[in-house]
């Protein structure tokens, strides 16, 4: 079996755009691990400091479904 010119020309576009989708796929994946790691620290701190406040305030911390 031979190959003709535009059915190589084909599958190497083919083999092109395998290449781009996965590289993409790849990205995404990584930022939405970088965005999910990012918000669990922005909101780590957030409680934090709303934490360091109610200290401050002399609320002592409160615990349980009641407060």
């Amino acid at each position: 079996m031979t190959l003709e010119p535009q059915q190589i020309f084909q599958l190497v576009g083919l083999l092109a755009v395998l290449a781009l989708f996965s590289f993409s796929l790849r990205d995404k994946i990584s930022y939405g691990r970088w965005f999910k790691r990012w918000e669990a620290d922005r909101k780590a701190r957030r409680d934090a400091e709303l934490a360091a406040e109610a200290r401050e305030r002399g609320e002592g911390d409160k615990t349980g479904p009641w407060g």
